[in-house]
């Protein structure tokens, strides 16, 4: 059984990367959608199943830090896993988004084998290939 995985991201550009580097770090990945802001993400957890979500932190209309904050709010982060891709990796802001829920944290630039490092960490064996 694959992942349903939703990408949260600004730039399209990084959505297609990280979509790649996902694939190219062998996680079975069933589903995989994508949206552009907090508010797009929280209408596609509303609507789908989404067992994983990859999000960025710096974002128009809602950012990554408003988004944790909603999921928690509304119970989600009780069922869905979160992992935080940003350019940000400061040891404060890493340490804020883990304390709002985030599971994980990768900086930008990654290599597919620390996606998958951590994605390991944070899912254990359950969605292994």
């Amino acid at each position: 059984m694959g992942l349903r995985v939703l990408i949260v991201d600004d730039s399209p550009l990084m959505r297609v990367f990280v979509r790649r580097v996902l694939k190219l770090s062998g996680v079975e990945v069933d589903a995989c959608s994508e949206a552009s802001n907090g508010l797009e993400a929280l209408e596609v957890l509303r609507c789908q199943p989404v067992d994983l979500v990859l999000t960025d932190i710096n974002m128009p209309k809602m950012n990554g830090e408003d988004l944790l904050r909603e999921m928690k709010h509304s119970g989600l982060l009780k069922r869905v896993k979160t992992l935080v891709i940003s350019t940000d990796g400061t040891a404060h802001r890493i340490h804020d988004m883990i304390a709002l829920g985030a599971e994980g944290y990768v900086t930008k630039p990654f290599s597919p084998e620390v996606l998958r490092e951590e994605l390991d960490r944070v899912l254990g064996d359950v969605y292994a290939p």
